[in-house]
């Protein structure tokens, strides 16, 4: 079950360089997470400020 990053997202890029697989990228107003490149070892939702990654 991958992490994707719901709307709360700031846009701070704290979870990229955090995420071991490289499934995190900047999108459209938000970060987005690579479902295929996931691993759900859950780094993105520890450091992130406002719990912008959860499980899907």
């Amino acid at each position: 079950m991958a992490y994707v990053i719901n709307d709360d997202c700031i846009s701070c890029g704290a979870c990229e360089p955090e995420c071991p697989s490289e499934a995190i990228s900047e999108g459209d107003g938000k970060f987005v997470i690579d479902a295929d490149k996931c691993t759900d070892c859950g780094n993105c939702a520890d450091v992130c400020p406002v719990g912008a990654p959860t499980q899907e």
